[in-house]
């Protein structure tokens, strides 16, 4: 892997677990961290980079979907307070 994609999907790996610690309810938190490390952990090997840039659009499409998530959860919790 090439420096600039290895430094690319830190990057991402890290804004994934930082937004998915944003989740209140432990157990959404743990959840998310758990598919995102084990994610991760489990496409490590994988050298060939038309799959690397295919899984990073899947992992940007995901840190999307947690940032929206987050977003629609803690506007609900603002409308009942």
């Amino acid at each position: 892997m090439a420096a600039s994609s290895r430094a690319q999907v830190l990057r991402l790996y890290r804004a994934l677990l930082r937004e998915s610690q944003r989740f209140s309810s432990y157990n959404y938190r743990t959840y998310a961290v758990r598919r995102i490390r084990d994610a991760f952990r489990e496409n490590k090997h994988i050298k060939d980079s038309e799959k690397i840039e295919e899984l990073v659009k899947k992992a940007k499409a995901n840190l999307e979907v947690i940032h929206r998530q987050i977003q629609f959860w803690n506007s609900s919790r603002t409308r009942k307070s």
